[in-house]
């Protein structure tokens, strides 16, 4: 049976450790398609792999299986699990990895709260948590569970297995607390930088949507730089730009540069937007 099956983890190209999990899935499915979202998460951080996840997941097939392994809590009680939405099954730790996917596939908005923390799954989306040992490679590694339970799981379910058959339904998931702008009573819209790309482009978590004046009247503050008006393309303008990118995030971006390098800038650094 053809199915697609993506791996994002933080394991690198470097190590044996992809292959590993390959060689699982081929050996129970022969027939699965292995596409490669990312192995250059940076270690043990969950938020990145869950904006990258977040940009990729929705340009896949209907029915294509996500397994993200980026996953600091491996061996410890935390639960592994499988989410089914209406077009995809995701097997990850249920560490909040799967937060912009759940964010997605929700009609409700993200809920302001400070930390992670157990939400009750929203209404179109189940979970199971993988419980059922049978499915799992023997011996189990308390350090290699992407190899040993996420693999065998994610391959068994490319064959049509259902998730129920892997354990008990679960109602809430770990998430991340959402990352929103906030707008000032001065009318200054703050985001931070959410991913650094590796062209040194800075992606905030400032959307289109939450620009609502016209692209030419909004200043963006970075450090000590300002940025006059938006452009369309990387190529605009010499020097720092700003633009919404293929993603729908804005961006901070140089003409043949590096914005990161050229503003020691870092995942976290605020930036502003001076609605006029």
């Amino acid at each position: 049976m053809v199915a697609v099956i993506t791996l994002t983890t933080d394991f690198g190209m470097t190590d044996a450790y992809v292959a590993a999990m390959k060689g699982v899935i081929l050996g129970i499915n022969p027939e699965a398609k292995l596409v490669d979202i990312c192995h250059s998460i940076r270690p043990q951080d969950i938020r990145h792999a869950a904006f990258i996840l977040g940009t990729a997941h929705t340009f896949f097939p209907a029915g294509t299986i996500h397994m993200v392994v980026v996953d600091p809590g491996v061996g410890t009680d935390r639960r592994a699990i499988i989410i089914s939405t209406p077009s995809a099954q995701f097997v990850a730790p249920d560490n909040g990895v799967l937060s912009h996917v759940i964010t997605q596939s929700s009609a409700k908005g993200g809920e302001n709260y400070a930390d992670r923390t157990q939400i009750e799954l929203p209404p179109g989306l189940e979970a199971v948590a993988i419980t059922e040992s049978k499915y799992w490679r023997s011996p189990v590694s308390p350090t290699f569970h992407g190899r040993d339970i996420f693999s065998p799981v994610a391959a068994r379910l490319s064959l049509g297995c259902p998730a129920s058959d892997f354990g008990e339904p679960v109602t809430s998931v770990v998430m991340l607390p959402p990352l929103h702008p906030q707008l000032t009573a001065n009318n200054i819209l703050v985001g931070h930088i959410l991913h650094i790309d590796n062209f040194g482009n800075l992606i905030t978590n400032i959307r289109n949507d939450d620009l609502s004046q016209e692209m030419t009247s909004i200043t963006i503050e970075i450090g000590r730089q300002l940025i006059s008006g938006m452009g369309q393309t990387y190529a605009d303008r010499e020097g720092l730009s700003a633009l919404i990118g293929s993603f729908g995030y804005l961006e901070i971006a140089v003409k043949d540069g590096n914005a990161a390098s050229l503003l020691n800038a870092e995942i976290g650094d605020e930036v502003k937007v001076r609605l006029r």
